[in-house]
């Protein structure tokens, strides 16, 4: 392990990144000069959009054998230009606005999650017959943020990296159909939702950070805005979701056994920060602009990144059984995450 760490650290130089930074740019280049022609636009395909459709199809056809050498840029441009995109959308909101989201919209993320995440745990074993290492993780990445819901929960439960693989296809597979979805969903839901409840209901139910982006994006601004702050409190929500699974593994695990350790989603807790110092107006009006501009580059870069990462090879490794039971999750998250979001809002 340790050896690995240190070739891992040799290799990770500036250089190390480049390439796969420049493969992630001339996606993000052309998506966002393809997204500014307005039939584009009109046919909901965002800059964003494009990035991850662009990723996908170079993903499965020229990416394996460009691997090797970008691996490490796509890599940080997925994890790191994502939180970093994240953080600085901050500066696109007010706390007014996730004032807005309110009570409302943590309630519907606690419901959503725990529904969720109890249903995985309840269908994984009982139904489908898979191990409860399986079952949890595939319900932390359902029912909260993605992949990284997933690598947060593993050292905790202490899963073996098959199954963290499995896991994470199953959230891509499903969070990426999310990004084309929800945005054909809302005229039909029109009378249901206006744009900001709509938004609720795709943060709350959408798996990654990224598809919320996306799909929201293929929305409207308001939308947008609206499913990244709902995002951002459920990705909050890591943080005592981790805290009682790692009680309850506790509780299953023979006496003496060593615990894993908690990650605490600290970029969510930063977006939240930039937002309401953006609030008090304190930088001028160009510098935001600037800042909001960078943001879309970064946050194209790491859709990129996304859709380059995404395999239909993913497909076979997951299984029939993780790929059911994360297909039945993801039809809760779409009808009973849209009844929940309903009934909170038609009560409060």
């Amino acid at each position: 392990m340790s050896t690995l760490t240190i070739s891992q650290r040799k290799k990770h130089g500036v250089t190390h990144f480049i390439p796969g930074l420049l493969l992630t740019g001339v996606i993000t280049g052309f998506a966002l000069w393809a997204g500014s022609f307005p039939r584009v636009a009109g046919a909901g395909l965002s800059a964003l959009t494009l990035a991850i459709l662009v990723g996908m199809v170079i993903g499965n056809t020229l990416y394996p054998s460009l691997s090797r050498p970008c691996d490490g840029g796509v890599l940080f441009a997925k994890q790191h230009l994502l939180r970093l995109g994240i953080i600085l959308y901050g500066f696109r909101l007010t706390f007014t606005q996730i004032a807005d989201v309110g009570a409302s919209g943590i309630i519907i993320d606690i419901l959503t999650l725990s529904s969720t995440f109890l249903m995985a745990c309840w269908l994984g074993q009982r139904v489908f017959g898979l191990d409860k290492h399986t079952s949890w993780l595939i319900g932390a990445g359902s029912s909260i943020c993605g992949a990284a819901a997933v690598l947060a929960t593993e050292p905790v439960v202490k899963a073996e990296a098959s199954k963290v693989t499995v896991a994470v296809a199953t959230v891509v597979i499903f969070g990426t159909l999310a990004i084309f979805i929800y945005p054909m969903l809302y005229p039909l839901l029109q009378h249901v939702f206006n744009e900001s409840t709509f938004g609720i209901y795709i943060g709350s139910t959408v798996h990654e950070v990224a598809q919320v982006v996306a799909a929201g994006h293929g929305v409207s601004p308001v939308t947008e805005n609206a499913a990244v702050i709902t995002k951002m409190i459920r990705v909050m929500l890591l943080a005592p979701f981790l805290l009682l699974l790692a009680s309850r593994v506790k509780q299953l695990a023979p006496a003496g056994e060593a615990h894993g350790k908690i990650t605490i989603p600290w970029f969510a807790i930063i977006f939240i920060l930039v937002a309401i110092f953006n609030s008090f107006h304190l930088l001028p009006a160009v510098v935001v602009k600037s800042l909001v501009t960078l943001d879309t580059v970064l946050l194209a870069m790491a859709m990129a990144a996304l859709g380059l990462t995404t395999h239909v090879s993913a497909l076979k490794k997951a299984g029939v059984r993780p790929l059911l039971m994360a297909l039945v999750l993801f039809g809760w998250l779409i009808v009973g995450g849209g009844l929940i979001n309903v009934a909170v809002h038609h009560l409060l």
